[in-house]
């Protein structure tokens, strides 16, 4: 077992210019309720911005909500500033409206998970407790 420092802390952010963030509020509070520490960033966030905020706070995880169909653009720019900044280790997953055909080459670019709508908040959950820790922790 590998040295568990604390909660899982994730940074759950809306990139780009979509302007709905119910989803992604419903899985901040759930990811809290779970026990985990959550920095929600709010809406219109950049690669860059939400890159920083992660790194800042020393997070385990990233949770990007994207409706706004740019999710190939910003889920591989976000993985690409990790990548830039040495930080690979902060695994980044996603939800939001994602058609099924780009779900295969965004795993393949180092995306972890990701959720399509009918994904259930317990759901993601489980996913996150089972899959940050090992990564982070193992």
């Amino acid at each position: 077992m590998g040295v568990a420092a604390g909660p899982i802390r994730v940074v759950v952010a809306k990139p780009g210019l979509d302007g709905h963030d119910r989803g992604a509020k419903v899985i901040a509070r759930a990811l809290r309720d779970a026990g985990m520490e959550v920095i929600y960033t709010g809406l219109h966030q950049t690669p860059e911005q939400i890159v920083d905020t992660a790194i800042q706070e020393d997070a385990d995880a990233i949770g990007l909500s994207i409706l706004s169909g740019a999710h190939n653009t910003l889920f591989a720019a976000v993985i690409d500033l990790l990548k830039d900044r040495e930080a690979e280790d902060i695994l980044v997953f996603g939800g939001g409206i994602i058609p099924e055909a780009d779900i295969a080459p965004l795993k393949e670019k180092g995306v972890a998970e990701i959720f399509t709508p009918g994904a259930t908040t317990q759901a993601i959950v489980e996913w996150v407790r089972e899959n940050v820790r090992e990564s982070a922790g193992a």
